[in-house]
């Protein structure tokens, strides 16, 4: 393989596990010690690779492929700990009782206020360098936080004109009695990617690659459509006049229709697709690979009329993915993507993902449902390619294996010769047997967990993005056979 596909450079073995899934913090995992403890864990089993989900800030529903920001991170994952190890927060904060949100949203404003009245604050420097470097998204976040939290909440597109078209007088006046919330927005990102920088170094310290996740799609409601509607095929109103989805597939009969707008594809290549490159320039700096969500939707998208409330009805619309990853890998010199090449795929999409040698996803919960030829069965893999026993809109192995008729069960473990052992067992060393130079287990699976322990189950809206682990569950039983497997099948960190 060429320098473009060095991403895959060795035999790997990877967990998928989102740090909102972390234990010991209130409310959802975070960058505290539970981030530092896992990496060592990572390290134990000879494990190189920490998958997760995007990091940006969510929506009510906690989806994290629904951020307010490309740009941004979450505040909620801020390790409040770690204010409180700087002498911004105080050692004892509210009940357990309280809301964990709430605990940690009245944190970060303590720990802002501290800061903001220590002029001799030894990071005051590196603050004022993170907002001046920043600023390419960092100031129409921060006013988006800021208006959104004076308007109750609402959505953008329901702020008083002048404010939603972007009028220049209008934003002038609403930011200067806004200023302090302005402020503490900024202050939350310089804390959120400075303990991001922090545990990014621990990890490749330790030889383990972070490994990240990225929407190829939007969420209506962010700081990015709203500061950039002229990239977005959106009506006067500044609603969308067609939204983002798949046809039905594998997951749902009526197909899935996630409502993001659809891009102005040539306005964005007209304009040298400098929005994208901005959007790369950020999520490079926290980290190491990163997956393209959607990957299809970089040759064509599936274009859905924002009247129709399902996804049947819609048509294939092409797009310059070609022209935006030959740009791509122009500025940075390197292409350091995977492709997340599932559901419909036509020759056209595997030509581009090949073209510029990203690997793609095998999952092996897809592998059992046809014939021998299917492309997802462990003897039709590939070296640049991507091998998982189900990913976070799986359900796990366990609770895979327990929902099928028992005829297909029967042929699972006859292909995977496992007669006497678990099929979760079988699937995880089947995976990490395969050519495929990285391979992927979800945290899940090698907790040994059943049904009741996904992360999502696509098509719906509650109870997802919620599931956590606690460190009981990982046994040094669990880490011992993890590694022994991980050294068996060549995957050893070196």
């Amino acid at each position: 393989m060429s320098e473009s596909s060095a991403v895959l450079d060795q035999r790997r073995a990877g967990i998928l596990l989102h740090l909102t899934s972390l234990p010991d913090s209130p409310g959802n995992g975070d960058m505290g010690h539970a981030a530092y403890r896992f990496i060592e864990f990572l390290e134990a089993a000879g494990v190189s690779v920490w998958q997760m989900l995007p990091l940006g800030p969510t929506h009510a529903d906690g989806s994290p492929y629904q951020n307010l920001s490309i740009h941004a991170g979450n505040p909620l994952l801020v390790s409040l700990d770690w204010l409180t190890d700087r002498g911004w927060l105080n050692a004892g904060r509210s009940s357990d009782s309280d809301c964990p949100s709430e605990i940690r949203y009245r944190s970060l404003r303590e720990a802002f206020l501290a800061f903001s009245s220590g002029q001799a604050d030894p990071l005051r420097e590196d603050y004022q360098t993170f907002v001046r470097e920043q600023r390419y998204w960092l100031d129409d976040y921060a006013l988006y936080i800021a208006l959104k939290r004076e308007f109750s909440g609402k959505s953008w597109r329901d702020w008083p004109k002048p404010l939603r078209t972007r009028e220049p007088q209008a934003l002038q006046a609403a930011s200067e009695p806004l200023q302090t919330t302005i402020d503490q927005a900024k202050f939350e990102q310089f804390v959120f990617f400075r303990q991001w920088a922090e545990i990014r170094a621990y990890a490749n310290e330790r030889g383990i690659r972070l490994f990240g996740d990225m929407p190829i799609l939007v969420a209506e409601d962010s700081a990015d459509v709203w500061a950039h509607q002229e990239y977005f095929d959106l009506d006067d109103q500044g609603r969308p006049r067609v939204v983002a989805g798949v046809p039905p597939d594998y997951f749902s009969a009526t197909g899935q229709r996630w409502g993001n707008p659809q891009y102005d594809w040539k306005r964005i290549e007209a304009n040298g697709f400098d929005w994208w490159i901005d959007r790369m320039k950020t999520q490079l700096s926290l980290f190491d690979w990163i997956r393209i969500d959607h990957f299809r939707g970089f040759e064509a998208y599936w274009e859905i009329p924002a009247t129709e409330r399902t996804a049947v009805t819609g048509r294939w619309v092409k797009a310059p993915g070609d022209a935006l990853l030959a740009k791509i890998r122009a500025t940075f010199h390197h292409l350091p993507l995977i492709a997340e090449d599932l559901g419909i795929i036509t020759p056209e999409v595997e030509q581009l993902r090949d073209k510029y040698e990203l690997p793609g996803m095998k999952i092996l919960q897809f592998a059992f449902d046809s014939d021998a030829e299917n492309p997802y069965l462990p003897h039709n893999h590939v070296l640049n390619s991507i091998v998982y026993t189900g990913t976070h809109d799986n359900d796990t192995s366990a609770g895979w294996a327990d929902s099928l008729k028992r005829e297909q069960r029967a042929r699972i473990r006859d292909y995977l010769g496992c007669d006497r052992d678990l099929i979760t067992h079988a699937l995880m060393r089947c995976a990490l047997s395969s050519v495929a130079r990285l391979a992927v287990l979800p945290m899940q699976d090698v907790l040994d967990l059943g049904a009741g322990h996904r992360m999502n189950t696509p098509g719906t809206s509650e109870g997802n993005w919620q599931w956590r682990f606690s460190w009981s569950q990982l046994s040094e039983e669990k880490i011992d056979r993890l590694a022994k497997w991980v050294r068996i099948y060549g995957r050893s960190a070196k």
